[in-house]
């Protein structure tokens, strides 16, 4: 469970620097129709402004905004993912280089023996959270729900002697015109 070497940590430092840089690419005038989503799709068109890079319309997605070639296919915390379904593909990981993501289709028994053999091999996993940071989390939630609820019991008002309710009002009951079928 060792951090990434230092060359590593720059490289991914520039590659986050790279993709500020790097304008968010819109599909040709998707901002006009809403009927057109956001994203990319190359401008074909034999007159497309986009495609003739005319000033002032947005960028193409060109072959230089792409990220430094080390950095390609990294995790943010700097492991190469490697997808893991079964506790025999955890042999094949370099806990330096490389960090194991759990398959989304592995079931809870699985799971929890891949990560014993994780920890046994101290092999990082990318997409587990410890126990304790799962319970805090789900207490955070648990109050920002009462939270929501507190305000909804504060605006109900209890009546007053001299005042009723709406749910002790009738409500008059609208009668509809009723069209005949013999109309010709």
């Amino acid at each position: 469970m060792e951090k990434p070497s230092a060359s590593a940590e720059k490289v991914l430092k520039l590659r986050k620097r790279v993709k500020k840089r790097k304008p968010s690419f819109a599909r040709f005038e998707s901002w006009r129709y809403t009927r057109l989503k956001k994203s990319w799709r190359k401008p074909r068109g034999l007159d497309n402004k986009m495609r003739r890079k005319i000033k002032g319309w947005p960028r193409t997605v060109e072959v230089g905004y792409r990220g430094p070639k080390i950095a390609r296919g990294l995790h943010p915390s700097g492991y190469k993912e490697v997808l893991v379904h079964n506790v025999e593909e955890l042999k094949g990981i370099n806990p330096k280089t490389q960090a194991a993501k759990i398959a989304h289709t592995v079931g809870k028994r699985k799971r929890a023996r891949i990560i014993v053999e994780a920890k046994k091999r101290k092999i990082t996993i990318l997409n587990f959270k410890e126990p304790k940071e799962a319970i805090e989390e789900e207490k955070e939630l648990a109050e920002e729900t009462e939270k929501k609820e507190a305000p909804k019991e504060e605006k109900v008002k209890e009546p007053t002697e001299g005042t009723e309710t709406e749910k002790e009002k009738p409500k008059p009951e609208r009668k509809r015109k009723r069209r005949s079928k013999e109309k010709q």
